[in-house]
């Protein structure tokens, strides 16, 4: 470990400990893993966050995480474009779809309303996916954020929305506790809660 200082090291430690779910402990056992690693296979991680950085975008349709203009998703001629899945997050699309249970499209939101944090309506995504029901294609639309108290006043938010434009509009069924996130779901639980979804 020559060359690297005391300071060097719980600097790193300081910065992977901001990453979600790394505590110290954790970012303790990375920092070593990573200064006994061969210099080519760190380098090979730099250079994978690196290019994630600069080639991952969002969908100009729906908000996923895309390397082009368009995601795999909306690109899919194969997808039911008349039902429409709106989730919080990029995260919430790739657990759904891992349970192989929906073949509509979906609008990510980017974010739900939460007052504590100071995020309101305004800053949801929302714009594209109205522009999406004035093109006429839409008839259903399944709402699937998560069922925690910022999640269920989204949805609140969205029905309101979205019902006069004349769209079905459902709420994802039960399979999910209340409280709980979609990250943590497993695939048979959300394909249950969508096979469950209500109207509301």
């Amino acid at each position: 470990m020559a060359g690297y200082s005391l300071a060097t090291i719980e600097k790193l430690i300081e910065e992977l400990m901001k990453l979600p779910g790394i505590g110290r402990r954790s970012a303790q056992r990375i920092v070593y893993h990573m200064l006994d690693t061969p210099n080519q296979e760190v380098g090979m991680l730099t250079e994978a966050i690196t290019r994630v950085k600069e080639n991952v975008r969002f969908c100009s349709i729906c908000n996923n995480f895309s390397e082009s203009e368009v995601c795999g998703i909306c690109g899919d001629e194969r997808r039911d474009r008349t039902t429409v899945c709106v989730v919080e997050s990029p995260k919430d699309v790739e657990n759904i779809e891992r349970s192989a249970n929906f073949r509509g499209t979906y609008h990510v939101l980017l974010g739900a309303i939460s007052p504590l944090e100071g995020r309101g309506p305004h800053d949801l995504k929302v714009d594209g996916l109205i522009e999406r029901f004035k093109k006429g294609s839409v008839q259903e639309v399944i709402i699937a954020t998560d069922s925690d108290t910022e999640g269920e006043a989204t949805a609140i938010f969205l029905t309101k929305l979205l019902r006069p434009l004349g769209v079905r509009v459902m709420r994802i069924g039960i399979g999910l506790p209340v409280g709980s996130n979609l990250e943590y779901a497993d695939p048979a639980t959300l394909a249950r809660a969508m096979e469950g979804r209500r109207e509301i």
